[in-house]
């Protein structure tokens, strides 16, 4: 017993009330948007706020347990446990349930969640348990690409049940591995991806087809006496070239036209404040035409009302008008920052985005204080999952990128989330109690 509170008493406090802090936000939120003048009772069991408790108490206990259980279980059992994310992920493509677009739930009955959310923490500790073996050297290319296959592997099985935005948090493990020495090349080439797609987007082919041309015949230009000596130096240059035409002229075109689904189509280009062009309309994946009454940017621009209808001090706890009377759709989920903005303004979305940082700065500290490499790349892990769902959430409620379904961490309505999230930081929380042994 004495054990058990020497155990507890080593727990980082700070991490501890920054969690219970934003799972409490959250609480209030989700109620906020769902409570009505005419409810008999605030704890009705069949709100969204209630069910949204029973998860917290389960999420406690499950995070007690976490405390108690040997640091070193985590690191021993992260392979297999990765596998067993992997064999559930898979299992949901064959047994899966259809909610909201998305083949990835799994469940009995009203009982339903998603294996994505849990894979989260099976891919967290494998990529600490592998790029913390001493026999891993990350400065090799095959040891770089084994990190890369533990991270992307989940998010290309969960692309396969429809569910774009859960598949995308896996890309976040990236800047786990640069800050584990991951060549700046890679983030070069991310960048330049993303730049390029944009691009093709925004301008005619044709007309990006000259420009690409002529840049390279600015660099071509400058670089002409080393590409007459350094023939490595030539092939390299004209690949980008290749690459880069080939990547606007037919890559981008393909994709959007045969491999995206009408609404993600239609969800970028509203983001990039266009119509979409006539070569991208589809017909034949199940979902209707969208036309200017029915844009897929209504969520965003109802979004942005509630938030701006909030002013500097908000409208007061229980007033929001836009979130109470369903304006605004998945306002109890993806959408509930709109919650915050609307009832308590830019002061109260202010004081949840310090709240975010703060907890993520923490972590940062808390990964970088640990002695074994284990739990530093773990740590590490956790901030970026953290920091991914944290920047895109809020980016498309305010219409900085295309609604993709990312929750808020510890306050979007749902268990899986809810769980899943206080895993990741008990586990967490668990190692930095042991952070004077080293973890292999």
């Amino acid at each position: 017993m004495s054990e058990q509170k020497s155990i507890f008493s080593k727990v980082d406090g700070i991490i501890l009330m920054l969690y219970l802090a934003l799972v409490f936000v959250g609480l209030v939120a989700v109620f906020s948007v769902e409570y009505r003048s005419t409810d008999v009772s605030y704890f009705l069991m069949n709100k969204s706020h209630m069910k949204q408790a029973i998860w917290l108490g389960i999420s406690l206990f499950v995070g007690i347990i976490i405390i108690w259980t040997d640091s070193k279980f985590f690191s021993t059992f992260a392979y297999l446990s990765f596998g067993f994310g992997i064999l559930l992920l898979l299992i949901t493509i064959v047994a899966g349930k259809d909610v909201k677009g998305s083949h990835s739930w799994l469940g009995v009955g009203s009982f339903a969640f998603q294996p994505g959310e849990v894979c989260k923490i099976f891919t967290s500790l494998a990529l600490a348990k592998f790029l913390s073996q001493p026999d891993t050297n990350f400065k090799t290319l095959k040891h770089r690409m084994i990190g890369i296959a533990i991270a992307l592997v989940p998010s290309f099985i969960i692309l396969l049940q429809d569910e774009t935005g859960l598949a995308l948090v896996y890309f976040s493990f990236f800047l786990v591995m640069y800050r584990e020495g991951l060549p700046n090349v890679f983030l070069v080439v991310g960048f330049s991806v993303v730049i390029l797609t944009l691009a093709t987007l925004l301008i005619d082919r044709i007309v990006l087809l000259y420009i690409i041309l002529g840049l390279a015949a600015v660099f071509a230009y400058f670089l002409w006496w080393d590409l007459k000596r350094d023939h490595v130096l030539k092939i390299f240059f004209a690949g980008i070239l290749i690459v880069s035409i080939v990547f606007s002229q037919f890559a981008v075109p393909f994709v959007f036209k045969h491999v995206m689904k009408s609404y993600q189509v239609d969800r970028i280009y509203s983001m990039l404040g266009r119509d979409v062009p006539p070569e991208y309309s589809k017909t034949n994946d199940g979902i209707a035409p969208i036309n200017k009454a029915n844009a897929s940017d209504y969520n965003v621009m109802q979004s942005k009302i509630a938030i701006g209808s909030g002013g500097f001090f908000g409208k007061g706890f229980l007033n929001g008008t836009s979130t109470k009377n369903d304006f605004v759709p998945e306002q109890n989920t993806d959408f509930i920052f709109c919650a915050v903005g609307e009832q308590f303004g830019f002061v109260g979305s202010l004081f949840l985005v310090a709240l975010y940082l703060t907890l993520m700065l923490r972590v940062i500290f808390i990964a970088e204080r640990q002695r074994a490499p284990f739990s530093r790349v773990y740590g590490y892990c956790v901030a970026s999952i953290l920091f991914f769902h944290f920047s895109v959430n809020i980016s498309m409620t305010i219409g900085l990128a295309p609604v993709i379904g990312i929750t808020l961490p510890l306050l979007s309505y749902g268990g899986s989330s809810l769980l899943s999230f206080s895993i990741l930081i008990f586990i967490l929380l668990r190692l930095d109690v042991d952070r004077q042994g080293m973890i292999r």
